[in-house]
């Protein structure tokens, strides 16, 4: 499976048929998708203008990516609810949290997506504002790889973000939502520096990250900085 970061919450998770976007931003935040951006499923953390532009990504029917007959169904999946989902032998788990520690009195609903692909768990928790409870812990098993907002402000912070991760315990956490080149300034985020800070250290990935089931590591937990592709 290969894993591309184009700043903020937005990836590209690509496996051998598949593509998923997750939370696509408008270029209201100074970053622009890539014109080019296509997935057969996105997913949609919550509703915020830095989440929620489907109209970026290029939506493939699922009847035409896998070259069935023209008579199939046109399937054409965004998810954006809570659920358990499972699309074309991809299951993702949609769980219901908050986007602050107030029960999102402050900011509304968020939601964690779980995807199982390639025999990897691929967990992105979205706006994360809080730890998460026993309940929306035993919804998240098998997690191999996190995707962890780590800015703060908006969301969990560095301090925060470590004491999720903890609870979870995957084997790769990969950091996001956090300050980097051409966000706008209006965009209060911490740089990924304090979490690296908190968690001891990382490693750069300058081009999209490659793993397979078998390369996970065994020991030691592995922290990656991606490389923003917008």
């Amino acid at each position: 499976m290969e894993i591309t970061w184009f700043g903020q919450s937005c990836f590209l998770l690509k496996s051998k048929d598949i593509h998923i976007v997750t939370d696509p931003y408008s270029p209201e935040i100074g970053l622009k998708l890539p014109k080019d951006l296509k997935a057969h499923i996105v997913t949609i953390s919550h509703d915020h203008f830095d989440h929620n532009f489907v109209e970026a990504v290029h939506l493939i029917p699922f009847a035409q990516s896998l070259q069935q007959d023209l008579g199939a169904r046109r399937e054409i999946f965004i998810i954006k609810e809570p659920g358990e989902y499972e699309i074309h032998n991809i299951e993702i788990i949609g769980v219901s949290a908050f986007h602050d520690n107030q029960k999102g009195n402050l900011r509304g609903r968020n939601i964690i997506f779980l995807f199982h692909l390639e025999d990897l768990g691929v967990c992105h928790l979205g706006d994360l504002g809080h730890t998460l409870s026993d309940e929306e812990l035993e919804r998240l098993n098998q997690v191999d790889i996190l995707l962890v907002p780590v800015g703060g402000n908006y969301t969990i912070d560095a301090k925060k973000a470590v004491e999720v991760i903890n609870q979870i315990d995957p084997k790769v956490v990969i950091p996001m939502h956090y300050k980097i080149d051409g966000l706008a300034s209006s965009v209060q985020l911490d740089s990924v520096d304090k979490f690296l800070k908190e968690i001891g250290g990382g490693e750069v990935v300058q081009q999209s990250f490659k793993i397979s089931k078998g390369e996970l590591p065994t020991d030691e937990r592995r922290v990656v900085i991606l490389e923003n592709k917008a």
